[in-house]
């Protein structure tokens, strides 16, 4: 494995603007790879259930479906099923008001730290 000394060199003797476009492709490839490989990416669609870090402790456990991200996707909103919204709605502990006649609660702003995919990607 080379040092960095090393790469820095190597990179600084590239005289083609093709060679370093290839690099930086190599070098953004990789940081890709190394991102998935910290854990499951969360995207609208996908099913899951929120953790037992998350406070309220109403929302501990739910499960639903992710819905819309944030801006820079730390949060997202996340939409109950229906035995979730059901559950939430009947909870003493419960802040949100959830109308008799609605069947899928959408919880706002959920951290993606708090959201535990249960389905499989498509591309697995």
């Amino acid at each position: 494995m080379p040092t960095l000394a090393e790469i820095r060199a190597f990179v600084g003797g590239l005289s083609e603007t093709g060679a370093l476009i290839a690099l930086q492709e190599a070098a953004a490839a990789r940081l890709v790879e190394l991102d998935a490989a910290k854990g499951p990416v969360i995207l609208p669609g996908r099913t899951g259930r929120i953790d037992t870090t998350i406070t309220p402790a109403c929302l501990r456990r739910l499960t639903g479906t992710v819905g819309a991200p944030n801006k820079t996707g730390s949060r997202f909103d996340f939409v109950l099923d229906e035995d979730s919204t059901e559950q939430l709605r009947r909870d003493p502990r419960n802040r949100f008001t959830i109308p008799e006649d609605q069947q899928r609660y959408r919880v706002p702003r959920v951290p993606a730290a708090c959201i535990e995919l249960t389905d499989t990607p498509a591309d697995s």
